[in-house]
């Protein structure tokens, strides 16, 4: 039986070596972005917002053509280290 991941982190590498990390709740949701939001923007200047969905009060804007890489990762419940 197939293991369903919990979230999905999305690592975005930034042109000057920045690097950002955000989370989606399914592969879905990210793939709803992706072809909404960064595809049809791809060459523009223009800021477009990246969804945070886990950290309220804060969003993140960055220019589509500054993108150099996106890696999506899976995380499942049992692969994250938590603490209480």
């Amino acid at each position: 039986m197939p293991r369903t991941a919990s979230e999905f982190v999305v690592h975005l590498l930034i042109e000057g070596g920045h690097r950002e990390e955000v989370r989606f709740p399914t592969i879905q949701d990210f793939q709803k972005w992706y072809s909404n939001e960064l595809v049809p923007k791809a060459t523009s200047e223009d800021f477009v917002t990246v969804p945070i969905k886990n950290i309220q009060g804060e969003y993140m804007v960055v220019r589509p053509s500054r993108i150099l890489a996106i890696r999506v990762e899976p995380l499942f419940s049992s692969s994250i280290d938590r603490e209480f």
